[in-house]
C-alpha cells in the first residue's frame, strides 16, 4: 500500500490514528480519575499537616491555638490563632483580636480548583463515626463543633471532628482528628464497596 515515492497513503494514515484515538478514548478516563483520586489524597494529607502543626504549637507555646479555615471562591487559607483570655480560641475573640494570630494567612496548595471542601453526588456515605447510618447536613463539610476551628490544647487534645474533601465527581477523603488525644486519621471513601478505608 505504498506509493512510489515510499510514503504511506491517506488510508493507511487514517486507520492509524483513528487505532491511536481509540486507545486514547479507553485509556484517558480512568488516568484522569487517578488523578483525581490522588489530588483529594495530597489535599488530605496538606490538611493532616496543618492540623499537626497547630497541635504542635499549643504543646510548644503552653495553651490553646486553634486553626480556622476560610474558603474564598476557589482558594482555601488558614490561619494559626493563639487563645488570648483563656476561654478557648473563639471566633468572636478572633474578631475582636482578643485571640491574635500566630502569623499570616497561608493557602493552601491541594485545596481549590480541582479539590474543595464537600462531598461527592450521589448516595451520602456512611457516617465514620457510626458505620452503620447514613451521614446527614451533606451541607456542612467542615465539621469542628459550630465554630469550624479545630482547636488543640497544651497538653495535645483537641476539638474532635472532620474535614471532608473531595473532587466533586467520586472521590471523597475524611480528616478526623480525635478529640482526647488530638491525633488525625484519614479515611478514603470507597462508594463501590460502600465503606470507608
Amino acid at each position: 500500500m505504498r506509493d512510489r515515492a515510499g510514503g504511506y497513503q491517506l488510508l493507511e494514515a487514517l486507520v492509524g490514528a483513528a487505532i491511536i484515538m481509540l486507545t486514547a478514548g479507553f485509556l484517558l478516563p480512568p488516568l484522569l480519575r487517578l488523578a483525581d483520586g490522588r489530588r483529594v489524597r495530597l489535599a488530605a494529607a496538606e490538611l493532616t499537616g496543618v492540623l499537626r502543626e497547630a497541635r504542635s504549637n499549643a504543646i510548644r507555646h503552653n495553651c490553646r491555638v486553634g486553626v480556622k479555615f476560610l474558603v474564598e471562591d476557589k482558594q482555601v487559607r488558614w490561619t494559626l490563632y493563639r487563645d488570648g483570655d483563656g476561654d478557648g480560641v473563639l471566633n468572636r475573640d478572633i474578631d475582636s483580636g482578643v485571640d491574635p494570630p500566630l502569623g499570616l494567612p497561608r493557602t493552601l496548595t491541594h485545596l481549590g480548583r480541582h479539590v474543595r471542601f464537600g462531598f461527592p453526588p450521589g448516595a451520602p456515605p456512611r457516617d465514620p463515626g457510626d458505620p452503620r447510618r447514613r451521614m446527614r447536613r451533606l451541607d456542612d463539610p467542615i465539621r469542628l463543633n459550630r465554630s469550624d476551628i479545630a482547636s488543640f490544647g497544651p497538653l495535645g487534645g483537641s476539638t474532635p471532628g472532620s474535614l471532608y474533601v473531595t473532587d466533586s465527581n467520586h472521590h471523597l477523603a475524611a480528616v478526623r482528628i480525635f478529640g482526647r488525644t488530638g491525633k488525625v486519621k484519614v479515611l478514603r471513601w470507597d462508594a463501590i464497596e460502600d465503606r470507608w478505608r
